[in-house]
């Protein structure tokens, strides 16, 4: 293990205790787990990991520094993602509640993989976040890139299996609810990300 146990348990406890509190991603993996199925959720849970990825790959390069000093680019990135979270609530408000279609799921299948991917690059503060967090349980004695990597796959490791929990629990539950029913959980979902999108444009360093 690149990280002490000592200092490793602690990270992850603190992982599981991020991941597993509902925000823009998992609102995103919900609504659409309960109304085209699992799968949908899981494409999701496919792009917010392909965005921790990214996020990942900056921090191991150094980049956090530089964007967090880049104040013009800050400010146009946070209100493009306010925007599109704005947006994605605005479709899910508008939302029919039909279940499962087979052939709105053919048609979306790859728009719920860029869903999710831009729902994490939507908050420009989550690679800040990033970028503070898993230093904090870094050895500077040790590998710097290869402890930054190992904690960062674990990052990963940790939402995958939770927010594909999410999918799932929702998938099944979506199965069993009416159309009005869904209908209600796409419209509250509609008015966290709206809200999350208005509360993220108003956001100052």
């Amino acid at each position: 293990m690149p990280i002490a146990p000592e200092l490793f348990l602690p990270y992850f406890i603190a992982c599981v205790a991020v991941v597993i509190v509902p925000g823009p991603s998992v609102t995103v993996i919900i609504a659409n787990s309960l109304a085209h199925g699992a799968r949908a959720g899981l494409l999701n849970v496919a792009g917010t990991q392909a965005g921790l990825a990214v996020m990942l790959g900056v921090l191991v390069f150094g980049l956090a520094s530089v964007v967090a000093t880049m104040a013009v680019w800050f400010d146009w990135a946070r209100l493009a993602g306010a925007l599109y979270l704005v947006w994605l609530g605005w479709k899910l408000l508008r939302s029919k509640g039909e279940i499962g279609r087979a052939e709105g799921a053919a048609r979306t299948s790859r728009g719920f993989f860029w869903q999710g991917l831009m729902v994490v690059l939507a908050n420009p503060k989550a690679l800040l976040f990033f970028g503070a967090f898993i230093p904090q349980f870094i050895d500077p004695k040790g590998e710097i890139v290869v402890q930054t990597l190992f904690l960062g796959a674990t990052f990963m490791a940790v939402a995958v299996v939770l927010d594909g929990g999410y999918a799932l629990l929702a998938g099944g539950a979506g199965r069993f609810l009416s159309a009005a029913r869904v209908r209600l959980v796409s419209r509250a979902s509609g008015l966290i990300l709206i809200c999350g999108g208005l509360w993220l444009a108003t956001l100052r360093r």
